[in-house]
């Protein structure tokens, strides 16, 4: 809408005696709205590349004494990229998002700090410490994944997969069983795996304009396919929309739509 006003001329104090007229854009509530884009994809993907690097240490894969590799991805991708993904979807109303990519962005900087400052300081025994650490991880994933059967089938599959990482992980710590760790490893490349196929949904979807990938939204109204823009919408802010109308770890469904599921967290 174009709207015409009058300013008083700089030097006079008054109107000019020629009126001048500045035009300005001004937008009809409801129509042309920013629209910001999913941070779903991007923290799924964060998440994934980190998750696989580590758990192929894990699995024993590959000679543990390039594990310091790790760290760098935990501090950067892993840490504060995913953790400014949560951030930014405390902006999009979408608590689950928020939670699930600040939480585990933290995990991952808490992983780096423990690793390069604090783990040589742990006394007595060590295994048991960092199982704690492990197990107290676990039990927060545990009840997102509860949580997670609200958004899509992508994200739900993601999340058990790695609490069954995280189990796995807490019991070769604590009784130092090599065997248990390296099964850990093998379900956290699973994992991985998993949330870079939300990941992978989520943006391409988004950027398709419609569903190609589809993620399985859970939630009543939530779609069929996998096509929108964010798939971790929590129920009671995201709405249903058509593949392309991003909505909610995908539009109407991937963890960053804009209906719940995975495209949103598609994590």
């Amino acid at each position: 809408m174009e709207a015409a006003s009058i300013r008083p001329t700089p030097a006079g104090g008054g109107p000019s005696a020629a009126p001048e007229t500045e035009t300005r854009t001004t937008e009809t509530p409801g129509t042309g709205a920013w629209k910001p884009a999913d941070p779903a994809p991007l923290g799924l993907a964060g998440f994934a590349m980190t998750t696989f690097v580590l758990s192929v240490f894990n699995a024993n894969l590959v000679n543990e004494k390039g594990l310091p590799v790790v760290l760098g991805l935990a501090l950067a991708y892993g840490g504060i990229v995913q953790l400014v993904a949560g951030i930014w979807e405390f902006r999009n109303g979408n608590t689950f998002g928020a939670v699930a990519f600040c939480s585990y962005g933290g995990f991952w900087l808490s992983f780096w700090a423990l690793e390069v400052f604090y783990a040589k300081q742990i006394g007595g025994n060590v295994g048991h410490a960092v199982g704690l650490y492990l197990w107290a991880w676990a039990i927060f994933t545990a009840y997102m994944t509860v949580a997670s059967l609200r958004v899509s089938a992508a994200v739900f599959v993601v999340f058990a997969l790695l609490t069954a990482t995280f189990i796995l992980l807490a019991i070769g710590a604590v009784g130092s069983h090599a065997t248990v760790t390296h099964w850990g490893g093998y379900v956290g490349i699973a994992t991985a795996v998993a949330a870079w196929y939300a990941s992978f949904a989520v943006v391409t979807n988004s950027t398709f304009g419609r569903t190609l990938i589809p993620t399985f939204p859970l939630a009543p109204g939530g779609g069929g396919g996998g096509g929108g823009e964010r798939a971790t919408r929590e129920p009671a802010v995201a709405s249903a929309s058509t593949p392309g109308q991003g909505s909610g770890p995908g539009g109407a469904d991937g963890p960053g739509g804009r209906a719940p599921e995975v495209g949103r967290p598609g994590i």
